[in-house]
């Protein structure tokens, strides 16, 4: 194989970094009064002289986005400045109504910190550049009129939004990386709160620098950054197309340019929108509507303080003290309504054994919730309650406030499994009707007859009657044929609604199969 035809990973090296916008969850705008739930609004219908850039107009800093940014500062281990500043960005363009966006550049929030996360090629840390605050712009849509003509319509609901920029610093080296560093960010600002994140809604926005450089240089190549990712698959395709396309234009001896390219889903390739830009062609400069920001320090370890369980320290905690694997915790984990679910139901009933109750929450309450798969593209939040996780699993799932699902019940459920007072097929049938009404497992359990038969007496008049109407399985047995006694076996929880208690059935069989052959 000649060096053109081997694998472009052991050609080039990628290097990666990530910037991700994120709209914050707050009540109103970053620097008017406005609504910040424009998400089903009328077009215009949440704007004011001062997020649409009137004349005199002046911006008054939104305290509980600035909260949010020193939180996840504080939980991805940066450093807070004692004061910062705020800047003007200055472009031109038709969503973007005062001509600049105010944005923060040599004074961030944050400064550094890092996340760590898994991949197939073990753990894995991105160092993290900074954090900081600046509003979000309007909304641009384009659509044909109805004389057929091309027209791009403007709605300046979005304009002013409270957005926290993250930048990474170029750590990242492959797209899978790129995607679960994505991922537990995303976990990261649900469980504190400061987000919710939803790619799908545009409240959280991914976009990749890419370049490739020879395997042993140093240098950076050519940056490409990659827009238009709407999902965590996208990022890791859109990355992974990116890559290869570099390594292929650079083996043709072509050369790369600083360029800003879109991510077509539906063709799976990326396209050239636009030459990109650097920080210069922006002339940022002091802010000076607005004065710079100190931070009060009592104020910041209040934050800290109430800062919850990370990710991270919750799922290493559940593998050292709950003894669960590194799978189910971090499936139990990227989920909240399964955190609190899991969580919650322990609470109920403490001597459970965990594994027990992570089994269950990562089976049957994340198969209704999302069937197909434990994991989905972006799982998400729900309200506090029953086991309330809104999610974005596979197709026909359901959010779990849909479910109504209680902690108390499912540690019954569990309890009643150990103690062998329901089979586990049953007490699946049980689980999907609690889950879909709310009604309590006894009573479930008393209007449909489902608990386990324990009963010898009743369990050997129904395996006497399943050997006599299958001889030949009988004849298989005493032939030595195993797999004869896992069909009767089958053949007795069939003839009592699998309500038999399997153990005590395959024991029963192996007495009668003994007597009738002395």
């Amino acid at each position: 194989m000649s060096g053109a035809e081997a694998p472009a990973a052991t050609r080039y090296e990628a290097v990666i970094g990530i910037e991700i916008h994120v709209q914050l969850r707050t009540l109103s705008k970053m620097f008017c009064g406005c609504s910040a739930d424009v998400a089903s609004a009328p077009p215009n219908s949440l704007t004011c002289p001062v997020c649409l850039g009137l004349p005199g107009a002046l911006p008054v800093i939104n305290r509980e986005a600035v909260r949010h940014v020193l939180a996840t500062g504080l939980a991805i281990g940066s450093r807070i400045l004692d004061i910062t500043r705020w800047d003007r960005k200055n472009y031109f363009y038709p969503d973007l109504p005062k001509g600049y966006q105010i944005s923060q550049y040599d004074l961030p929030l944050a400064s550094g910190g890092s996340l760590a996360f898994d991949t197939s090629q073990g753990p894995t840390s991105v160092s993290i550049r900074r954090a900081h605050l600046e509003e979000d712009t309007a909304r641009l849509i384009h659509q044909v009129d109805p004389d057929g003509r091309r027209v791009s319509l403007v709605d300046f609901n979005r304009s002013g939004l409270p957005l926290m920029e993250i930048v990474t610093e170029p750590d990242i080296r492959s797209a899978e990386a790129a995607r679960r560093y994505a991922e537990e960010l995303r976990l990261l600002l649900l469980t504190i709160g400061a987000s919710d994140a939803a790619l799908e809604n545009g409240q959280m926005r991914v976009e990749a620098n890419v370049s490739l450089r020879p395997v042993g240089q140093s240098a950076f190549g050519t940056r490409v950054e990659v827009k238009n990712m709407n999902s965590f698959r996208s990022v890791e395709r859109a990355i992974g197309f990116e890559i290869a396309r570099q390594a292929r234009a650079l083996d043709a001896g072509e050369t790369l340019v600083q360029e800003t390219r879109g991510w077509d889903d539906g063709r799976a390739m990326t396209y050239r929108m636009r030459i990109k830009e650097d920080s210069d062609d922006y002339r940022y400069f002091p802010e000076p509507d607005l004065p710079p920001l100190r931070t009060d320090p009592a104020w910041l370890e209040t934050i800290r303080m109430g800062l919850p369980e990370l990710p991270a320290t919750r799922r290493a905690r559940y593998q050292a003290s709950l003894g669960l694997t590194p799978y189910d915790a971090a499936v139990i984990v990227g989920d909240q309504g399964a955190t609190r679910l899991f969580e919650n139901t322990l609470a109920a009933d403490p001597s459970l054994p965990a594994k027990k109750v992570a089994n269950w929450v990562t089976g049957e309450y994340l198969r209704l919730v999302k069937p197909g798969g434990s994991r989905g593209d972006g799982e998400g939040g729900g309200a506090d309650g029953a086991a309330g996780a809104g999610t974005g699993g596979a197709a026909g799932g359901r959010s779990g406030s849909e479910l109504r699902v209680q902690p108390a019940e499912l540690a019954h459920l569990v309890r009643a499994v150990e103690t062998r007072k329901l089979s586990g097929t049953n007490a699946k049938e049980v689980f999907r009707r609690h889950a879909e009404t709310g009604e309590s497992i006894a009573r479930i359990v008393a209007s449909t007859g489902l608990q386990q038969i324990s009963d010898e007496t009743a369990l050997r008049e129904a395996v006497r009657a399943v050997l006599e109407a299958h001889p030949a399985a009988v004849a298989d047995v005493r032939a030595g044929k195993g797999q004869a006694v896992g069909f009767l076996t089958g053949q007795v929880m069939k003839q009592t609604r699998g309500q038999a208690d399997p153990t005590l059935v395959q024991a029963l069989l192996r007495d009668a199969l003994a007597e009738s052959q002395d």
